[in-house]
């Protein structure tokens, strides 16, 4: 739901000194007050985010009931909303909830993490949104709306310092260059803040070393024509997260796995991990874009849009998620991203109807090459154990992927007398995705054992030996009997739609009710890949949302209350799990696959109370129901085969509920104070399909296996402000229970970890306006 109470100086109407505002948002692409907008929505300022310390897309689970944000073992993170998400960790595993930085795609989740620097808001639409934000929005999209340049000088510095050492800094300068040229420029830098440590010797881990700016140019030559300039990036050189170790159940012969039993198990802390001395994970991450808005009004109804955007973003990442001081999973990771959209559209009104027609192109080349190495684990002696091979403690793996995206789109709301709206909207969308990939051997011990695994199959069927060169790729293509690359396509096309029909009899009252259908693109997996079928693309899947929903304002603009009852009709849901390769030496390999039926139900709710000047309290909830339909037969994280029927999503608890709530009053006639507190709430999850907390080893079980527990977050702002509110000093405390809690838990070759969310953090804080 969208929160008043939250977003309301996002407001581009003048606020009223109490009550609830109107709240101004883009999300149809086009200004509109959000009690206007049929379409579940939570909206935040940016001194809201702020002021609670939502600094990157992780955190927007403190405002957003049934947002849900997973931290990978690989780097790559993963957002779910009501249910909807897309558990692959490879650079080009395109998401379900788009994200978007005024109106301009963002197009890989490891792209994001600069997008919250400066803002005058945030946007996060639930549901579909297919027919206007285009494929991989099918559990919504997420927009973020940058600070503007003004048309008179303003400045400001922002500053905080907090436990851990952890040091943030930025600012931005904002004004005029000439008549028609405004700018605006921000920069924001994060150091410091090591809060892992090791829990068998003296060590840490966990800085960051994060910087990212943007600059924007507005130029408007007359009154009917305007563009906007945006460049914007972000350097990370920040340490990355260790895991927990939980328990240990080896993948290979378990008589080789001595030194993971004997390894002791992470205390059941927020700060305790373990990874390899002298292998800290570390990122070195380079991202850039650029884009470019033009509007010129055609009529004083009509207007024309183009956006064009480039971006590229270069990763070279040291990884080590095993939670162990041991080589029992490392990799380097290196690759990049380049990605060109443009988007063309026409928008208006006609008497009763407003309307929007366009189309979209984008092009998207990604690269990524992975070193691993686990010489301690028993994954590198099972062709040994096998009796074809040596020892392999080393390969590489990589994947190259073209995408050509397509679309035309429109979208129409026709006023039905004074009191009903009637909407809908169609895209039409072309994808073509090209795959070459494969695991590769690395010092020739890898490719010897395979080499010696196919010439004995193709000796027993009267067939030529062949050689398999060292640092070759050794990916087995089972119906030829040789190694080599893999070379895919994927073409697919699909059709987007909604229609609704609202009923607003009066300014506080809003009805309505929707069916929307949206698709995410397919997809082609990187993994360690020993036969050719592990690369197979799972195709794209569909969501058939049906939500009836309200927003009312009550008690003379005093209170808001905004519900939602929704069901989702799930085809082909995208989901890693396991195959069993011909020949089976290495058991149930990982894959990507499909489920052809599942659904998702749910309500949500959302109270805003504005009783009294200064006093704001909001309070969400979701609630979630996920099922997998009919009969599912895969094989769960340890190999056993299993029928998955029924099962719930991962990560997707139950329930969420987030509380919200600020007291400003006066100290005097230029000084004010404020206090505030925020709970975030979800209940229990699974981490995999299937019964989560049943596993071969007693010792995990009792951990909870591959769960995620339930957890309540809680965080205290206070401070003062002077001038007006130019100046701000405050103090604040997040986690302040220091609650022991975990977003993932998964298995890593032998080990199974937890990646732990953080301790109690608490610093102060400094801003300022000119």
């Amino acid at each position: 739901m969208q929160s008043p109470a939250i977003a309301q100086t996002a407001s581009a109407e003048p606020q009223a000194e109490s009550g609830i505002g109107d709240i101004i948002v883009t999300a149809q692409k086009r200004e509109q007050a959000l009690n206007d907008v049929p379409l579940s929505i939570t909206a935040a300022s940016g001194e809201k985010l702020q002021d609670q310390g939502i600094t990157d897309v992780a955190d927007l689970g403190k405002i957003v009931p049934g947002f849900n944000y997973t931290e990978s073992a690989f780097a790559t993170p993963v957002y779910t909303l009501r249910g909807i998400g897309f558990y692959d960790t490879s650079l080009a595993a395109k998401p379900t909830v788009s994200i978007y930085q005024d109106q301009v795609a963002i197009p890989f989740s490891i792209m994001t993490r600069g997008a919250t620097l400066d803002l005058e808001r945030v946007e996060v639409l639930k549901g579909p949104q297919g027919t206007l934000f285009g494929s991989n929005a099918t559990g919504g999209a997420i927009n973020y709306i940058a600070a503007k340049p003004t048309t008179t000088f303003k400045a400001g510095l922002d500053a905080s310092i907090a436990r851990f050492g952890e040091v943030t800094a930025g600012g931005f300068v904002s004004g005029p260059i000439s008549d028609t040229i405004s700018a605006r420029v921000a920069v924001r830098t994060e150091q410091g803040g090591a809060w892992q440590r090791s829990y068998t010797r003296d060590d840490k881990l966990g800085d960051r070393n994060f910087t990212t700016g943007r600059l924007l140019v507005d130029f408007e030559p007359s009154d009917a024509l305007r563009f906007e300039l945006n460049l914007n990036g972000f350097i990370d050189k920040s340490d990355g997260q260790a895991a927990q170790l939980i328990g240990v159940v080896p993948l290979g012969n378990p008589a080789r796995a001595g030194e993971f039993y004997s390894y002791p198990i992470a205390p059941l802390n927020n700060r305790a991990a373990d990874w390899t001395p002298g292998q800290d994970p570390k990122r070195d991450d380079w991202y850039y874009q650029a884009s470019l808005r033009g509007d010129l009004d055609l009529s004083d109804d009509i207007t024309l849009t183009s956006i064009t955007s480039w971006s590229k973003y270069d990763i070279d990442a040291d990884i080590d998620p095993d939670g162990v001081a041991l080589q029992g999973y490392f990799y380097n990771t290196t690759g990049r991203i380049t990605a060109l959209s443009q988007e063309l559209r026409l928008g208006g009104k006609t008497g009763d109807l407003s309307w929007i027609i366009g189309g979209n192109y984008s092009r998207e080349k990604t690269y990524q090459h992975d070193e691993a190495a686990y010489p301690d684990s028993t994954s590198a002696y099972q062709l040994v154990d096998a009796g074809v091979g040596v020892p392999f403690f080393r390969y590489y793996q990589y994947s190259q992927q073209k995408f050509v995206n397509k679309a035309v789109f429109a979208n129409l709301d026709y006023d039905i007398g004074e009191f009903f709206t009637l909407h809908g909207g169609i895209r039409y969308t072309k994808i073509n995705i090209d795959f070459a990939g494969c695991t590769a051997d690395r010092g020739d011990a890898l490719g010897v054992g395979i080499e010696n695994l196919l010439n004995f199959i193709r000796g027993g069927a009267g067939l030529s030996p062949i050689d398999i060169q060292p640092d070759a790729c050794v990916t087995i293509d089972a119906a030829t009997l040789t190694a080599g690359e893999v070379r895919r396509s994927l073409d697919e096309d699909n059709v987007s739609w909604r229609a609704g029909l609202d009923f607003k009899p009066n300014r506080d009252i809003l009805l309505y009710a929707s069916v929307s259908k949206g698709y995410k693109s397919g997809s082609f997996p990187l993994l360690s890949a020993s036969d050719a079928n592990q690369f197979n693309p799972v195709t794209q899947e569909s969501v058939t949302a049906y939500e009836l929903g309200a927003k009312l304002t009550l008690l003379d603009r005093t209170a808001q209350i905004n519900g939602a009852v929704f069901y989702y009709d799930y085809s082909d849901k995208q989901l890693k799990g396991r195959v069993v390769a011909n020949p089976d030496i290495f058991g149930p390999l990982e894959a990507l696959v499909n489920v052809p039926k599942s659904r998702v139900q749910g309500a949500e709710i959302q109270l805003d109370l504005a009783p009294t000047d200064g006093l704001r309290f909001s309070i969400g909830g979701t609630y979630l129901d996920t099922k997998i339909k009919g009969s599912f037969v895969n094989y769960d994280s340890y190999g056993n085969q299993a029928d998955f029927g029924g099962s719930a999503f991962p990560y997707t608890p139950k329930y969420q509920i987030v509380i919200d709530g600020q007291y400003d009053w006066a100290l005097s006639d230029n000084v004010g104070a404020f206090i505030g507190a925020n709970m975030s709430f979800q209940s229990d999850t699974k981490a995999v399909l299937g019964d989560a907390r049943q596993t071969p080893s007693p010792t995990l079980t009792a951990q909870g296996g591959l769960t995620i527990a339930d957890y309540t977050l809680i965080d205290l702002r206070a401070g003062i402000n002077l001038d007006d509110k130019r100046y701000k000093i405050s103090a604040f405390v997040r986690n302040l229970t220091n609650e022991y809690y975990w977003s993932n838990a998964t298995r890593i070759t032998d080990t199974t970890v937890r990646f732990a969310g953080r301790p109690r953090t608490f610093g102060v804080s400094l801003s300022a306006r000119l």
